[in-house]
């Protein structure tokens, strides 16, 4: 009852006060990435909106890949993106819902333009639609998207530390292995596997078997592997937490929905395709509160 409580509030709260100036921007968020959206409404006030617009913005980006049938278009997507960004930092936005909240959000929190071209940059490169060839280039992708995302909110939380920044690497490197092992169901259903090459080899696991979702015990080491790896970066980040200062705890809060799948992964074996995976944990918004609550990530 008090999350339900505590959630109904502030989501009256973005719908009744200033924060309602806006709220185009934040409709792909709640239905694209509810836990971001979560996350987003425990934030101190001064940074929720300016949350709501970078998840807006991923959101946009991270959309561009199953919503277009040719490269060509993903690509003038992509550009149309790039010409943003550089409008919004001559204050000279595009007559865009995201894009204003966004202009808002560099205005108010002084965004460092490259992290936000950082990620513009590698959802273009994922528009090769090929499986990376070793985790250490999921890594490297997950880096240079949700980690940015991350250092982007960390600025808007007014947290300059070099040990959040750390951990904020380590927790965005998570995230991507994370969203990469939720997303094989629903790859596999269009015929689509991205995950590392290299594990796959190695436990002799085919993409034909991950599109016939597979049971098998080669096909569960394979996401045993990938997200142990998740699990390794988030204890890493964690394992420096008393040297990170309290106020970039709101940033962290997704660090409560990628344990929670990856304990659910585990209690299912490492069987992707277990259907208590396909929905949502109901006690998500609590656990959520009471992390925010903690201060701690």
């Amino acid at each position: 009852m008090l999350s339900t409580y505590c959630f109904c509030d502030l989501a009256e709260s973005l719908t009744h006060s200033k924060e309602h100036h806006n709220l185009k921007a934040s409709y792909p968020v709640s239905y694209n990435n509810y836990e971001g959206f979560l996350c987003s409404l425990l934030l101190p006030e001064e940074a929720r909106r300016s949350s709501l617009a970078l998840r807006a913005f991923n959101v946009e980006l991270a959309q561009v890949k199953d919503s277009v049938s040719q490269k060509t278009i993903g690509l003038m997507r992509m550009q149309f993106w790039k010409t943003a960004i550089e409008e919004i930092f001559r204050d000279d936005p595009p007559n865009q819902p995201v894009s204003s909240e966004l202009w808002r959000a560099v205005r108010t929190h002084d965004l460092t333009k490259r992290w936000l071209l950082r990620i513009i940059t590698d959802r273009e490169k994922d528009l090769e639609d090929r499986a990376y060839r070793n985790l250490q280039e999921l890594e490297a992708y997950s880096e240079n998207t949700q980690s940015s995302l991350l250092y982007l909110l960390l600025e808007c939380l007014g947290v300059k530390n070099v040990h959040a920044d750390h951990a904020a690497s380590h927790i965005g490197k998570a995230h991507g292995i994370v969203t990469c092992l939720r997303a094989i169901p629903y790859n596999s259903s269009r015929r689509k596997v991205y995950l590392p090459m290299d594990i796959c080899m190695l436990h002799g696991a085919s993409q034909e078997d991950f599109i016939r979702g597979s049971q098998e015990p080669n096909i569960r080491d394979v996401v045993f592997d990938i997200a142990s790896q998740a699990h390794v970066h988030l204890e890493h980040a964690r394992s420096f937490s008393h040297t990170v200062p309290p106020a970039a705890a709101p940033a962290f809060l997704l660090t409560v929905a990628l344990e929670d799948y990856l304990q659910r992964v585990r209690k299912a074996d490492f069987d992707v395709f277990h259907k208590s995976l396909r929905n949502r944990n109901p006690l998500l918004p609590i656990q959520l509160y009471f992390r925010s609550w903690k201060q701690t990530y």
